[in-house]
């Protein structure tokens, strides 16, 4: 087992970071090593089916982190997308392919089988393409996840339609789906009644042990046990784990949970993308390309046009509903379970069966170099170029023109002090130049643009971007190529101040930090607390916060050592709170 845990570990650091770096993504990494390593490669492992049963926990790990994201009330204002994008994307696709199956010598079973098995999207794949991208929570992200949500629920009614298709008698199977319909109902209910007088007491009394990893084990068992109780009554692990996440959601213990599980998901989600590379059956391949290149081209373009249709009609407009129509058009996971099912019942024959699962593996192979592909036409269409910087040289540049940084821009115009300013959000500029403002267009991260903003013989770069990645991404391309430059920036939280200390940024403050003293103080004041005492609980709180985060930056890679300061600190503060409140009611004394 260690020899073949090595064989993974290494083809994943191998694979994974080289395709990261050609800008494929991380899941076409995992596919292409276990391509490589499969029994179709190089043969190091041979047991497909068994690594991939076990490696569909990721899955399982990956919806119950998504469900904690997911408060109840969230997840009932997407039931439009769930059930409406969902179910019409379903059945459209899915009927629409069975009629082509028949057209293609395919048995009515076989292809009702196959039409709606093809009509699945896969999870995983999806969820973390977006994840990468950061594109789950724009309009495309929310729709995939709530059609993806509505594909899970259909793969228990497609389950139990295979024995009809089959030929089983309808009085047995209607008496089966009843007693199915019933076991449901009772573990919903199960798992409701679980998760809101259980769950949280459970929790409280692992916590209270001080044992990390024991509450480590405690996600672990909830995970599981919610999975195997859906699985037990014919439902999807997986629609489990993510009721188990959104029955948590409101928990005091969502980020600890999701810190906790993330690291196992992470790996057997990687596992899971290994173990579908490796299950492309080559031989098949070769013996039939034309007809596998071309059933899993179909499949991607079938699906692809229905998405678009459907989104569009939706009222999404065309860059939104190309990402969604891109992003869903492979087959899925669950695909393989359906297939094989329908394989074992005699609705599908073996050979049919073979090359539904090698086409639908294609399409996923497929599918980030697609996403890709669409990422860069929306991009080009909807971003105009860059400005060509004609400014002068000014002693300061301004990188970020945002409320915050027309602070700056207001103040220093006051004092006729002179500067260039350098924004991405092309909205932004538009909005400032109407009030008189020059701005150029352009990504302060870009050596060339900062090299015509004159960056090379100006005094201050001020970096006022909202996004910390943004803003890092600036500030290391100015320490780099121009040292002598100073960088007065501001951070978005406190985990940025520490990132920007550490590329050595000459002054830092915090967004909202000093307005939020102010307003705290204020609150104090109208609370009863004298002018001050107020000032002075304000002032403690900052010096004490500063202290803090200069503790912090030598623990600012350990997480749990950043955690612990933290809750050391809450306490300190809350002896020194108490003694300064002692002190001065003897002083009154």
């Amino acid at each position: 087992m260690l020899h073949d845990v090595a064989i993974f570990l290494t083809a994943a650091v191998l694979s994974v970071p080289l395709f990261r770096r050609l800008g494929l993504g991380s899941v076409l990494g995992y596919l292409v090593a276990g391509l490589l390593i499969g029994p179709y490669g190089l043969g190091l492992i041979a047991d497909v089916e068994s690594l991939l049963h076990f490696s569909e926990f990721g899955v399982v790990l990956l919806l119950f982190i998504i469900g904690l994201e997911l408060q109840p009330k969230r997840l009932w204002l997407l039931r439009r997308l769930v059930f409406g994008l969902g179910g019409a994307q379903v059945l459209i696709t899915g009927s629409l392919i069975t009629v082509i199956a028949m057209a293609l010598g395919f048995s009515t079973p076989a292809s009702v089988v196959a039409g709606f098995g093809l009509a699945l999207s896969s999870t995983a794949f999806v969820l973390q393409m977006l994840g990468e991208r950061a594109e789950l929570n724009t309009r495309h992200g929310r729709a995939a996840f709530g059609v993806l949500l509505f594909q899970d629920l259909a793969v228990i009614p497609l389950l139990a339609l295979v024995p009809l298709l089959a030929g089983q008698q309808a009085a047995a199977a209607g008496e089966s789906a009843g007693l199915a319909a019933l076991k449901i109902l009772a573990a919903f209910g199960l798992a409701f009644a679980f998760g809101r007088f259980a769950m949280r007491p459970l929790f409280a009394q692992v916590a209270s042990a001080r044992a990390p990893e024991v509450f480590t084990a405690a996600a672990l068992l909830v995970v599981i046990g919610a999975a195997l109780l859906m699985e037990a009554v014919g439902l999807s692990m997986s629609l489990g784990a993510f009721l188990a996440g959104v029955l948590l959601a409101d928990s005091e213990y969502r980020h600890q949970l999701q810190m906790d599980i993330e690291p196992f998901k992470g790996l057997l989600l990687g596992l899971f993308f290994i173990a579908v590379g490796m299950s492309v059956n080559l031989e098949l391949v070769r013996a039939q390309p034309l007809l596998l290149l071309g059933m899993a081209a179909g499949l991607i373009l079938v699906k692809a046009l229905v998405i678009f249709a459907i989104a569009r009609i939706s009222g999404y407009r065309g860059s939104s509903a190309l990402a969604l129509a891109v992003g869903l058009a492979q087959g899925g996971e669950f695909a393989f379970v359906l297939f094989a099912l329908a394989q074992q019942s005699g609705v599908l024959a073996v050979e049919q069966a073979q090359q539904l699962v090698v086409a639908v593996t294609l399409s996923m192979m497929a599918t980030p170099l697609l996403y890709g592909w669409q990422a860069r036409l929306n991009s080009r269409s909807k971003e105009p170029q860059y400005d060509s910087i004609d400014a002068p040289e000014h002693d300061v540049i301004i990188a970020g023109f945002s409320t915050f940084g027309q602070v700056f821009g207001r103040i220093l115009l006051s004092k006729k002090i002179t500067f260039t300013v350098l924004e991405k959000d092309h909205s932004q500029v538009d909005f400032v130049r109407k009030f008189g403002s020059k701005v150029y267009y352009g990504d302060a991260s870009r050596l060339e643009l900062l090299r015509a903003a004159h960056a090379g013989s100006a005094k201050y770069l001020v970096i006022t971007i909202s996004d910390a990645d943004a803003s890092l991404a600036v500030a290391r391309t100015v320490r780099k190529h121009f040292p002598k430059l100073k960088i007065f920036a501001a951070a978005a939280s406190r985990r940025h101040v520490l990132q920007l200390d550490e590329l050595g940024v000459h002054q830092i403050i915090r967004r909202s930090y000093f307005s939020s003293l102010e307003l705290t103080r204020r609150l104090l004041i109208g609370l009863g607390h004298s002018e001050e005492e107020a000032a002075a609980t304000v002032q403690m709180f900052r010096t004490h916060d500063e202290a803090l985060l200069e503790r912090q930056k030598a623990v600012m890679h350990d997480e749990k050592k950043l955690i612990q300061t933290a809750r050391e600190a809450a306490e300190e503060l809350e002896q020194l709170f108490e003694s300064d409140r002692v002190s001065r009611k003897g002083s009154e004394v």
